[in-house]
Order: C-alpha cells, then sequence, then structure tokens
C-alpha cells in the first residue's frame, strides 16, 4: 500500500494527481488551492539508533513556498505523534539557512495517513491540528499544521452510510486508499464499485485508478512491491515474536509472583501451626499446674478432714469421757446420800437421777456388799 501510494502520488509525470489529491485535503484546513508542486528527495537522519536515514514517504514544495510531506503508515509503532513531530522540526529548522532571515520561513504541513486508529477522544476520521490559544481559541501562526487520517474510522463511516464520495472529493481519494485491508487481507469491492462509477466523471480519479492498475502490472514494480510487502511481513513478524517474548516473560514473571506468594502463605501457615503448637503446649502446662493445684487443693483437704476427724474423734472421747467421769460421781453422790438414808425425792432433785436410776444403783450396791 505504501509503496503503490509513493508510486502514484509521487510521481513526476502523475503530479497533476498529486495536485488534487493536495488540494483535496488543504481545503479542509482553508488553504488557498496549489497550482503547482515541485518533488524533493530528503533524508532525515537520526531519528533512533539503528535509523541512521530516513527517506519521507513524499516531500513536496508549493509555488507559495509551502513544504508539505506525506507519510502513510500500516503499523502502529505507537510512536506517531512524536514521530510527525519530529519529523516537521526538522523540515522548519532546516529551511533556514546561514545569512537568512527568520521572515523567509514558510508553513510546512504535515500529513499523516494510517491504517489504523491513533486518536481516541474522536471518532473522526480526518483531524487538523494547529496552534491555538487554549481559552479564546485564536490562532497563534498557520505555520505548523498537522492532519491526521485514520482509515479504519473512514471505512467504519462507509458502512453505516455517513459519506457522500460523489460530492466530497477527499472521501473518494481517501476510499481509494482503503480500499484494499491488507493486515485482514480483504478487498472492499463495493467500494470499488462505486469509485469506479464516479471515476467516469472524475478525470483525475479515472487517471489515478488506471495507474494504480498499471503498477500491478509491471514486473519491475511488482518486484519492487514484494520486496517491499516481505519487508513490511518480516517487520511484523518481529514484532509478534516481540510480543510473544513479552507475553512469556511476562507469564513467567507472573507464575514466579505466584509462587512467591504461595510461598509466603505457606510460610505464613507454617508460622501460624508453630504458634498453635505453642499455645497448645501452654495450655497443656496450665492444665497440667492446675491438675496439680486440685491435687494439692484435694490433699490439703483430706489432712484437714482427718485432722478434723481426729479432733472430733478427741472431743468425743473427751465428752464420753466427761459424761462417764460425770454419771460415776452421780452415782457416788447418790449413793453416799442412799447410805445416810436421804429420801428418793431429795436425792432424785439433788442428782437429777430418776427413781428407777436410784433403784437400780441401791440394787448393785447391794450385791457388791455380798
Amino acid at each position: 500500500m505504501d509503496y503503490a501510494f509513493k508510486q502514484l502520488f509521487g510521481n513526476e509525470k502523475d503530479k497533476d494527481i498529486t495536485v488534487v489529491f493536495l488540494n483535496a485535503i488543504l481545503a479542509k484546513s482553508g488553504r488557498s488551492p496549489i497550482q503547482h508542486l515541485i518533488f524533493q528527495n530528503i533524508e532525515i537522519g537520526g531519528e533512533y539508533e539503528g535509523d541512521k536515514k530516513s527517506r519521507l514517504d513524499i516531500f513536496v514544495e508549493t509555488e507559495n513556498k509551502e513544504r508539505v510531506n506525506i507519510e502513510i503508515q500500516i503499523n502502529n509503532k505507537y510512536n506517531m505523534i512524536n514521530r510527525a513531530l519530529y519529523y516537521w522540526s526538522r523540515l522548519f529548522s532546516e529551511q533556514l539557512k546561514e545569512g537568512q532571515s527568520y521572515k523567509e520561513l514558510y508553513p510546512v504541513i504535515s500529513i499523516n495517513i494510517m491504517h489504523f486508529n491513533l486518536l481516541q477522544d474522536t471518532d473522526s476520521y480526518h483531524n487538523i491540528f494547529r496552534l491555538h490559544e487554549i481559552h479564546q481559541k485564536y490562532p497563534l501562526t498557520d505555520m505548523i499544521e498537522f492532519h491526521f487520517v485514520e482509515i479504519p474510522k473512514l471505512i467504519t463511516a462507509w458502512k453505516k452510510n455517513q459519506l457522500n464520495p460523489w460530492e466530497d472529493v477527499l472521501t473518494h481519494w481517501l476510499l481509494l486508499l482503503g480500499v484494499v485491508d491488507r493486515r485482514m487481507n480483504h478487498f472492499y469491492d463495493d467500494i470499488y464499485q462505486e469509485l469506479e462509477e464516479i471515476a467516469m466523471g472524475d478525470k483525475s480519479l479515472n487517471i489515478a485508478m488506471r495507474v494504480w492498475e498499471d503498477l500491478s502490472r509491471t514486473k519491475e514494480e511488482r518486484r519492487e512491491y514484494e520486496i517491499r510487502l516481505k519487508q513490511i511481513l518480516d517487520e511484523q513478524s518481529m514484532n509478534r515474536d516481540r510480543e510473544l517474548l513479552e507475553q512469556e516473560m511476562q507469564e513467567l514473571k507472573t507464575q514466579k509472583d505466584e509462587l512467591e506468594i504461595q510461598k509466603d502463605e505457606l510460610e505464613t501457615q507454617k508460622d501460624e501451626l508453630e504458634t498453635q503448637k505453642d499455645e497448645l503446649e501452654t495450655q497443656k502446662d496450665e492444665l497440667k499446674t492446675q491438675k496439680d493445684e486440685l491435687k494439692a487443693e484435694k490433699d490439703e483437704a483430706e489432712i484437714k478432714r482427718k485432722k478434723e476427724e481426729t479432733k472430733r474423734r478427741e472431743e468425743e472421747g473427751r465428752r464420753i469421757e466427761a459424761e462417764s467421769a460425770l454419771e460415776e460421781s452421780t452415782k457416788q453422790m447418790a449413793l453416799k446420800m442412799l447410805e445416810r438414808e436421804i429420801d428418793y425425792i431429795t436425792i432424785t432433785q439433788v442428782t437429777g437421777l430418776t427413781p428407777e436410776q436410784l433403784e437400780i444403783i441401791q440394787q448393785e450396791a447391794e450385791k457388791n456388799d455380798k
């Protein structure tokens, strides 16, 4: 696509087609129509290491000294805006030669046609940028101008019937560039058929389509096209290999991180088990201490009980002895009173004995005397 684009719009013998195409684009920014242009070959070096010289796709100067650079990009290298700014700055600064005045600087216009979406904040397929005051929006200068054309958005608008290539000259030129989707390996036959009909009444478009067809018939140009296509496919393959390698490295890193997390979790579980083990040992020691304390309390209670039982028995023995001694004393007192022939009533009152007890005591005494 980019090879065919250069052959069609960067060819001296078909420069009238280029004039029509550029006027269709520049009319959108209000610039005056181009009458004549001169193709320039220029190489910009030092963009990045390994790319010591980068030849611009199409670079022209108009009769008004305006410089126009047209770039077509098939693949998104994720640096399109910086790349465009870099090219613009080099083309603008290279105008001024030693001894010249800044008044001798002329506008530089950057036109970028992309087969991928770049700007995420808009669905418009053609966006134009200049320097404006940020609040009041008035322009600072027309010396800098960027056009970004996104072919996928153009095709989306076509599918939604939002385009009128019969009335809009730029639309049918851009549709011509988008009729082949090499990335999806698709040819929009319906777009091509409509462009064929439009070309019947549009001389420049008719010539462009015939030239484009002739490009595929020339053996040498076809061979150069195949070389260019191989270069693109090799680059895509290399980029894909790099992406796959980065994915594998990311997956390995993710797996490593997961293993580290699992390791940390196992260490945490191990620490928790050690803590539980220590707690169980502590509980075991506490239970043993409680058991020993209970046993000590039981032994102490048993000793206390035995002491109390001994004391009770001793007290009971003393009580019995006391009672026995009291009974013997009472008995002796009763006997002495009986010997003195004191009556029963008095003895019972003094000793507390019953008449029956006195009678038994008297009978025992008589038996002892016999």
